[in-house]
């Protein structure tokens, strides 16, 4: 299929580019959306990223994605160059894959997607009335900045994670380092001529705003989302995930997603083993830099209560997430304010209850807390999280409850339609602010 324009151009530069974005802003807004992860890809943020085009393009909005080929796919290696499904059209670039399991390669791979992803813009910066631009690679938001610079093309940033604040966290760099200080400031000059900045949560704005004043007032909160059309409660009985995989007896606690530096997954070893020797079994799917040393403590420590699987497809996640009579989810201690797991929504809206285990001053505890559907601990508290664990294996309908209104409460606050319009919300404005 070849590539079309989304409107006839306007001109690159200067009126005549304005004049263009401002006609076609009459009709309906033309965003195009960058972002290295998109399906196949099973990461998560590639994974919201297609549900939220998804609705604003059932919205007249004319969305383009530029996208890399699949890095983290099962069966598909590639995927269309260019692909169009109603007023969503998605162009991939082609990816290098060095060493993907590696820091270093994937900042390398992320680099080569954005200068991809810099040529594509300011050859086609024209066709679009706003850019909306992630931080998967994290320097990403450096091509919107340059096509404004160059073009006056708006831009939103979509901050999933805040670097160099995880790289200083995770020791990867000092904060004292050149390096962390020019990274520092390329993203004040980014953040300062953007025409919004999303962030993930309370805490992340605040992070943000105290490092860069100057834009506190173009900081927005939207939260990730989940479908709870596609993922609802399911019986484990009736379940044949659960049933595959004998998950149907033991009192089943479930981990889905990355296991990563910046999550907890040592206060869950703990509890574990607490619980060794009680019919509850600890079921982690997914991978990350953190589940082969897990494995390798499961291993050491003799614990037969654990059971590893890999990432699912996407089809497959409404019957593993509801393989389980309880979900967890962690932020490792430190990174509370840098990191906000989506991986909590689907599980609050499989109807069962949610165990967060992250530091006092994450969202976690007042989402969690509100939604009246589950319990947070403390990082290094696994000895009341086992005693949590137990209590809901001896109290099925207080399980049964918990799960239910966190499901009601995701249903009414964090569903792809509720989320999609606070997006479109922030999009409308950025681009009319440039005109």
């Amino acid at each position: 299929m070849l590539e079309q324009p989304l409107a006839q151009p306007a001109g690159i530069l200067g009126k005549r580019q304005k004049i263009g974005r401002a006609a076609a802003s009459v009709e309906s807004l033309r965003l195009l959306i960058v972002t290295q992860f998109f399906p196949p890809d099973f990461a998560a943020t590639g994974q919201l990223i297609e549900e939220l085009v998804q609705q604003l393009g059932r919205q007249d909005v004319k969305v383009r994605v530029f996208t890399g080929q699949p890095g983290y796919a099962f069966a598909k290696g590639s995927a269309p160059t260019v692909e169009q499904h109603g007023n969503v059209w998605v162009r991939r670039s082609r990816m290098a894959q060095l060493f993907p399991g590696r820091i270093r390669g994937k900042a390398i791979n992320g680099l080569m997607y954005t200068l991809r992803a810099i040529l594509h813009l300011l050859g086609r910066a024209y066709r679009y009335d706003v850019v909306l631009v992630t931080t998967a690679p994290p320097f990403l938001p450096v091509v919107a900045y340059l096509a404004n610079l160059l073009l006056g093309l708006p831009y939103v940033c979509l901050l999933y994670d805040l670097y160099p604040d995880i790289a200083i966290e995770l020791d990867v760099v000092k904060a004292h380092h050149p390096i962390a200080k020019l990274w520092r400031w390329i993203n004040r000059q980014v953040w300062q001529r953007s025409s919004g900045i999303i962030v993930l949560s309370d805490s992340m704005k605040q992070r943000v705003a105290q490092s860069c004043p100057a834009i506190a007032d173009k900081l927005s909160v939207i939260h990730s989302w989940s479908n709870p059309g596609q993922i609802v409660p399911i019986r484990k009985a009736d379940n044949w995930f659960a049933r595959k995989h004998r998950l149907i007896d033991p009192f089943v606690v479930m981990y889905s997603g990355n296991m990563g530096r910046c999550h907890d997954v040592d206060t869950i070893f703990a509890a574990a083993e607490k619980l060794r020797h009680e019919p509850i079994l600890f079921v982690c799917i997914g991978g990350g830099a953190k589940r082969q040393p897990l494995i390798d403590r499961v291993a050491a420590a003799g614990l037969d209560n654990f059971l590893f699987l890999p990432y699912q497809e996407k089809a497959v996640l409404p019957y593993s997430l509801t393989a389980c009579d309880l979900s967890l989810v962690s932020v490792a201690a430190g990174m509370e304010s840098l990191v906000a797991p989506s991986k909590l929504y689907p599980a609050m809206a499989t109807g069962r209850p949610v165990a967060a285990v992250c530091p006092p001053t994450s969202y976690l505890g007042p989402l969690l807390t509100a939604a009246q559907g589950g319990a947070v601990f403390d990082n290094g508290e696994g000895v009341a999280l086992a005693q949590y664990i137990l209590e809901l294996s001896h109290n099925r309908d207080k399980a049964e409850a918990l799960g239910a209104a966190g499901r009601e409460y995701v249903q009414a606050n964090f569903t792809p339609s509720v989320i999609s319009q606070q997006y479109l919300q922030v999009l409308q404005t950025a681009s009319k602010a440039s005109m």
